[in-house]
């Protein structure tokens, strides 16, 4: 029996066609990438708005750079407001931890705002309260801070336990006035 050649094409032509559908695909990924970073300042604290998706990428290293400016620039207390996040992935919190730890070889600390319900499922997973101080809100972020301001600790936990009792159709609230109006229509008029 004898052999049939095996037949291949030219490895030009897969070349130039693989570099083709790469080339789209980069393109594609370039357009849906998008991280905005917004600087301001309060009470002398450095707050980025972070809006867009914070993934392990060019949103990645954008971040990086301008938290490295920002050390570069002695200005080493630094909050990121992550509310308009849509999308992190465990890249980025890797970026986020060792930004961190820099921060703080640097005498300064950074700490993380308004963590969404999506991002604490993520951050419960790698621990990231462990490494990072996590405030509901900027005022707390802030204050933090500043040791003679009260900052009410924050517990993850706790914020995902009440967003729970918000969505609830049976929340706590609508239970305790049911139970009230039970009592008051039970009492006896004198």
């Amino acid at each position: 029996m004898a052999s049939q050649p095996i037949l291949l094409p030219k490895l030009r032509t897969i070349d130039r066609h693989l570099r083709l559908r790469v080339s789209r695909f980069i393109k594609q990924s370039e357009q849906n990438l998008d991280l905005q970073i917004d600087q301001r300042e309060s009470d002398g604290i450095v707050i980025l708005d972070l809006k867009g998706r914070l993934v392990l990428g060019p949103e990645d290293v954008a971040l990086r750079q301008r938290l490295q400016a920002l050390r570069d620039a002695a200005q080493v207390n630094v909050a990121l407001n992550l509310k308009n996040v849509k999308d992190m992935d465990t890249g980025a919190l890797g970026t986020l931890i060792n930004s961190s730890l820099k921060f703080r070889e640097a005498g300064g600390r950074l700490v993380l705002l308004n963590l969404s319900p999506s991002h604490t499922e993520l951050s419960n997973a790698v621990r990231l309260n462990t490494a990072f101080d996590i405030y509901p809100d900027e005022v707390a972020a802030v204050n933090s801070f500043y040791p003679d301001r009260v900052v009410p600790p924050y517990d993850i936990l706790e914020f995902v336990e009440e967003l729970e009792r918000r969505q609830s159709p049976d929340s706590e609230a609508g239970k305790n006035h049911n139970a009230q109006g039970r009592r008051e229509s039970q009492e006896i008029p004198k």
